[in-house]
């Protein structure tokens, strides 16, 4: 099996040489030269506009180029490397953004016809919203990018319910993010990794209102200035930020209904005066849901059943959750920037819970019955404070920049839980099971960054980072029967974990206009250690060090032809909790554990595109991931059943994906997203053997409708076709969205209605098999759900502040769930 897995992972290298050296013989060793873009703006009446805005795009993507002002009599100048397709769009307060037709940059330069802008009017409005709009789904070079902000789907909607409406994404066993069918997915929000995983992350992304997202990237080959962590990729989710000078703010609110209440808020206030950029955000969520999970279970002997037994769970869930934020950016001169941010969250999320579970023999006749009564009160708080400093050199040949940031981040958590049993048959004493787990994650990171260009085409990006990790964990339980409490040493716990990782990196880049190149290394050195105070699970020291490469080529052959390729290493760490040994029960028979002896998954992953028209993208992908990490529900010693993640040997996975954004009319615009995959599974779990596959199908349709008068309507649905993921076997699901959505007062406020899960068909139905094993599930949560949003901005609405800068503790943070 390892001989087999070491062919095909020289395969890779093979391919890559080959597919490389083909891409790179043709291009033209000629050098590129920069060329001149001229034009004036004017208003509709033909005065000139001053100190209008103008930003040269790129055709394929709308990526920014450049960005210059006219000057007083309306002309403006711009330059960029000639022979390739751009876009220019003109703004300016009070008038309707225009962006132009795509045309080629020719060496000579170009002067492009006067650019007149039209009053801000009702009159106008339509025109130029259908011009200048960004479809839902982007595809790039390197990510696809889902544009969230404006689109009516937002409306109360979760950041979790977007991701389950974006192409490749899923949510599969334990509310594990998996993108094109392959598990280990690396989490940034604003570009710092989130703290969690599994159902605290899914908890987390449902407490994040949609209407505060600006776009989510969807990346499965990074390059190597990202942490390597993440062995499908990145989802990278970007909030909005605020692009105006002086003292504005946006206020935002949702009350949503679906079987139990929703309620959302936020406020985001801005000040920038001369060098001072001071910034802040509060949001408030009060959101009850639940969970209803119906069970069956097989207890098998030489694969007889020997045993059965029947579930009904039912969890109301209530989750407060404040979130905060405040900082300030403080300009030294004109290429230095100093920052500061804190940043926390504190979340209380009472829960009560239900269990009826019968128990029956081979022949069918009840062998046992009980009832359980589940509370827990769950508090996460936590609070980080980030240093930055930001240096800007240029000369002749660009600008070189310098950044650098000092993490301290702290979490705690604090769980406490009460199960109360009472045993109907055969008739015995009920008891109550009290558990007290406290733990704090303490995160230290520091890190530098570098970018210096050689030349016009070429530059080199590189970075040193270091961090430190200390987790503490403490678990008490108890059990009260016929009056008498004792204390349950077997399951009472006490964990330390510490994790130092050192990283360094470096990327060369060199564009021309019709090809791109990108080749880096990252290395990243690894010390881990972990002792439990109670229990015979071992935790030896971990010590290794590992190179990841990448590579990626991007080629223009024609104005209707792009390919593009590109090769990673990546890794999956396991995250704290998913190490941490403690019980966290569910009802009498089933728990959740951590596991110490899970072990880092690393993947190699290639893939091949072409986009026609720079519209129709089709893309091949092939991974290879070794130990890769599965949720798993199995039985254990003592008639549990524990839910935990595991390691199997490897995981083989096969994409194809076709990305085909159409307009049928002016005012009806669909995106559609096909991903089929076929994802294998090798290993050994539980005593049983897994070698199984299935070939998977994961369709997405956006469809937005521009109704004129500032109302615009969306509808959108999902499909996912039977999958394979591990040892499950997760049946077909989807879901269909409607919103509608009107602006208000010029534009600085927006209603938006919504309703998600119209048929309630985001359910799952899954069964998991071992030797000695078999079960059934039903989940349902709260999908299906009516929601009234509201949005209003207010201040000053000129200039773009500080850009805000990212954290030195991403990969950190996002492994402390």
């Amino acid at each position: 099996m390892r001989d087999n897995y070491s062919r095909q992972r020289y395969f890779f290298v093979y391919l890559t040489g080959a597919f490389l050296l083909t891409l790179l013989t043709a291009i033209p060793a000629t050098a590129q030269t920069r060329a001149a873009l001229t034009g004036s703006v004017a208003n509709s009446a033909g005065a000139p506009v001053e100190f209008a805005t103008l930003t040269l795009h790129r055709a394929a993507d709308s990526s920014v180029v450049k960005t210059e002002f006219s000057d007083d009599q309306g002309h403006f100048k711009l330059e960029a490397t000639s022979g390739a397709n751009y876009r220019v769009s003109a703004a300016q307060v009070g008038f309707e953004r225009f962006w132009s037709v795509p045309f080629e940059l020719p060496a000579a330069g170009l002067a492009l016809p006067a650019i007149a802008l039209r009053a801000s009017a009702a009159t106008a409005l339509k025109e130029v919203t259908v011009t200048a709009r960004k479809p839902l789904f982007e595809r790039q070079a390197d990510r696809t990018v889902v544009n969230v902000e404006d689109s009516p789907l937002a409306a109360g909607s979760t950041t979790l319910d977007v991701l389950t409406r974006s192409p490749g994404v899923t949510v599969g066993s334990g509310d594990n993010l998996s993108l094109k069918g392959r598990p280990g997915v690396m989490v940034l929000i604003d570009g710092k990794r989130v703290a969690m995983s599994g159902t605290e992350l899914a908890d987390f992304l449902r407490n994040l209102p949609a209407d505060q997202l600006k776009n989510i990237e969807l990346i499965t080959n990074p390059p190597a200035k990202y942490d390597a962590q993440g062995s499908a990729g990145i989802i990278a989710i970007n909030l909005k930020k605020d692009q105006r000078q002086g003292t504005n703010g946006n206020l935002s609110t949702s009350i949503g209904r679906g079987q139990y209440n929703k309620f959302n808020t936020s406020l985001t206030l801005n000040n920038r005066r001369g060098k001072t950029n001071l910034f802040g955000t509060y949001g408030y969520a009060d959101r009850e849901a639940f969970n209803a999970l119906t069970i069956h279970r097989d207890f098998l002997s030489d694969g007889q059943v020997v045993g059965s037994s029947d579930q009904e769970n039912f969890i109301l869930v209530r989750q407060l959750v404040h979130t905060w934020k405040a900082g300030l950016d403080y300009s030294l001169s004109p290429k230095t920037t100093v920052g500061l941010a804190v940043n926390g969250q504190a979340a209380n999320s009472p829960q009560e819970g239900t269990n009826v579970a019968v128990a029956a023999d081979a022949s069918n006749r009840t062998t046992a019955q009980y009832r359980a009564i589940n509370l827990r009160t769950v508090r996460t708080p936590n609070a980080a404070l980030n240093l930055n400093f930001k240096h800007e050199f240029t000369d002749s040949l660009g600008r070189r920049e310098l950044t650098m940031d000092a993490d301290y981040v702290q979490f705690r958590n604090t769980r406490l839980q009460t199960l109360a049993t009472t045993y109907d048959l055969p008739a015995r004493s009920s008891n109550t099971l009290t558990g007290d787990q406290r733990g704090t994650l303490e995160i230290q990171s520091v890190k530098a960054d570098y970018v210096h260009p050689f030349s016009k085409l070429t530059k080199l990006e590189s970075g040193l980072k270091t961090s430190l990790v200390r987790s503490d964990n403490n678990v008490l339980f108890s059990i009260t029967e016929n009056n008498q409490t004792v204390i349950d040493r077997n399951q009472s716990n006490h964990f330390r974990y510490n994790e130092n990782v050192n990283a360094g990196y470096f990327t060369l880049t060199h564009t021309t206009p019709k090809v791109t190149l990108t080749a880096g290394l990252r290395a990243e050195q690894t010390n881990a250690t972990g002792r439990q105070e109670v229990g015979d699970e071992p935790f030896p020291p971990r010590h290794y060090y590992q190179l990841f490469p990448s590579v990626a080529v991007r080629r223009t052959l024609s104005p209707k032809h792009e390919v593009a390729f590109s090769l990673g290493r990546r890794i999956d760490r396991p995250t704290y909790g998913q190490l941490n040994p403690f019980r966290i029960y569910i009802d009498a028979t089933t728990y959740g554990s951590g596991n110490p002896g899970l072990l880092p998954q690393t993947s190699y992953n290639l893939e091949l595109s072409h986009t026609f028209r720079q519209k129709f993208t089709t893309e091949l992908a092939w991974s290879i991931t070794d130990r890769p990490i599965v949720g798993s529900v199995q039985p254990a010693p003592g008639n549990f059943v524990v839910v935990r993640d595991a390691n199997l040997d490897r995981l083989d996975t096969y994409t194809f994906t076709f990305s085909a954004p159409l307009e049928p009319f002016k005012w009806w615009s669909s995106n559609n997203n096909l991903v089929g995959y076929y994802a294998r599974y090798i290993g050994t779990l539980a005593g049983t053997a897994l070698d199984k596959g299935r070939p998977t199908l994961n369709f997405t349709t956006n469809n937005s409708f521009i109704l004129g008068h500032g109302w615009g309507a969306d509808l959108t649905g999902t499909y996912q076709s039977r999958q394979q993921q591990g040892f499950f076997d997760i049946q077909p699901r989807g879901q269909l969205v409607a919103g509608i959505s009107k602006s208000l007062w010029d534009k600085k406020g927006n209603l938006k209605l919504n309703v998600t899960d119209i048929f309630y068909t985001q359910q799952t139905r899954a069964t998991t098999t071992f030797n000695n094993y078999r079960e059934r599930f039903h989940q349902r949560f709260d999908t299906r759900v009516v929601t009234l949003a509201f949005n209003y901005r207010f201040g000053n609405q000129k200039v773009a502040p500080t850009r805000r800068r990212t954290s030195g503790a991403e990969d950190e943070k996002r492994r402390a769930g």
